[in-house]
């Protein structure tokens, strides 16, 4: 387990603000995750990552490891470019000039794209056939689940039942340049929804309740959309869902062939509060105390790494060392300054370290040019994230 200690003494002459990873955790991480999938296959989330070195890192120690889903275009030519290959993009795109180079690298590489609407795939066919090529495309279909007066998932794809994947699969049947080559339903409001969020006993339980009765009819409604293929005579290749708060229940479809995790390789705060699985935090980053404007608080520099979605107190980053410092209702994480309640005076001093993690756990990769690696509390390399390689994506 990570030392707070020991770290944030090897680390104290660092440039502040810093991030680093705890390779142990994420060693650990690999490994609880091998052991959730239960056969199935793991395709990475990228979104969740930004460091390459990080998913190679995965991707040579998870057995499960099967290929990566990417959640821009660009990154998906560049990843491809750097050696990665069975890239399924995880969102549509309507970008023709980065279209065009990525059937040029699909020359050697297995990249497929994610459809729902006939515009995108009409696009694709055009392309393909200008490249005497085909597109391999994967269909994005909305798995949310209406109750009355709640909508509890995100709002994704237009291909909400059978007969809209019907009616598209009949609209483009003359396109001769694609083949259908998976079917991905993400079950957000299971995978990605906290259930056992502290002070939040009663919207904790209403979402156990709703997720409960989301489960009995998720399997069921991605059946019915792959009966569709099957009407059609056509055989895909793979079917993907779920992600890391949903991995048991995804892995019980026996139609399901991948799941795609991201999160939970790097344990962002947010995935503390699920029922039923455990990973270990292994991403933070430090900033320094600069000032103290009373006894009973101090000021670090920066430290507005908001989490994207609605904006919530859960989305703001979390103290973890010292123990009991807390933000400010006020100010909360700030633009270039954080004051932080102290537990008790003396606590912190000008110039110490306060480390935190972040909500979400790529986002903070947007941060940094870097990540400091840590292996047995001390450091053992320096890797670059995307912003590091002059990524910058989304």
């Amino acid at each position: 387990m990570i030392d707070y200690i020991k770290i944030t003494e090897n680390l104290k002459n660092e440039r502040a603000p810093f991030a680093f990873i705890d390779l142990d955790a994420l060693k650990s991480n690999i490994t609880t995750i091998d052991a959730r999938a239960r056969g199935k296959k793991v395709r990475i989330a990228t979104k969740s990552i930004r460091s390459r070195w990080v998913l190679e890192y995965i991707k040579e120690n998870l057995e499960s490891y099967f290929g990566l889903m990417t959640f821009s275009p660009e990154e998906a030519l560049w990843l491809a470019q750097e050696g990665f290959d069975n890239i399924l993009m995880g969102y549509p795109t309507l970008e023709e000039g980065l279209i065009r180079q990525i059937f040029e690298a699909k020359k050697e590489k297995d990249i497929v794209f994610m459809v729902d609407t006939a515009t995108q795939i009409e696009l694709l066919n055009k392309i393909a056939e200008d490249h005497q090529s085909t597109a391999q495309l994967c269909v994005d279909i909305d798995l949310s689940s209406s109750f009355p007066l709640v909508h509890f998932g995100v709002h994704r794809s237009p291909l909400k039942k059978p007969e809209d994947l019907k009616r598209l699969l009949n609209s483009i049947k003359l396109l001769k340049h694609i083949v259908w080559t998976g079917l991905m339903g993400y079950e957000a409001q299971i995978a990605g929804v906290g259930d056992q969020v502290p002070g939040q006993g009663l919207k904790s339980a209403v979402i156990r309740f709703l997720k409960s009765k989301s489960l009995k009819t998720i399997e069921q409604r991605r059946t019915a959309f792959l009966n569709v293929f099957e009407e059609f005579d056509i055989h895909l290749d793979f079917v993907n869902g779920g992600g890391t708060g949903s991995m048991e229940s995804t892995g019980k479809e026996k139609k399901v062939t991948e799941i795609t995790v991201g999160s939970g390789f790097l344990q962002s705060h947010l995935f503390d509060y699920y029922e039923g699985f455990t990973h270990q935090p292994a991403a933070y980053f430090a900033l320094r105390a600069v000032r103290q404007p009373n006894p009973q608080m101090i000021t670090v520099m920066g430290g507005g790494y908001i989490a994207s979605g609605a904006t919530d107190p859960l989305k703001q980053p979390q103290v973890v060392y010292p123990k009991g410092l807390k933000l400010t209702k006020n100010e909360g994480a700030g633009e270039v300054q954080t004051p932080l309640i102290l537990a008790n005076e003396g606590q912190v001093k000008l110039g110490d370290l306060v480390v935190f993690r972040h909500a979400k756990a790529g986002e903070v990769c947007e941060r940094f040019e870097e990540l400091i690696v840590i292996e047995d509390n001390k450091i053992s390399s320096r890797i670059a994230t995307y912003r590091g390689e002059n990524k910058c994506f989304l």
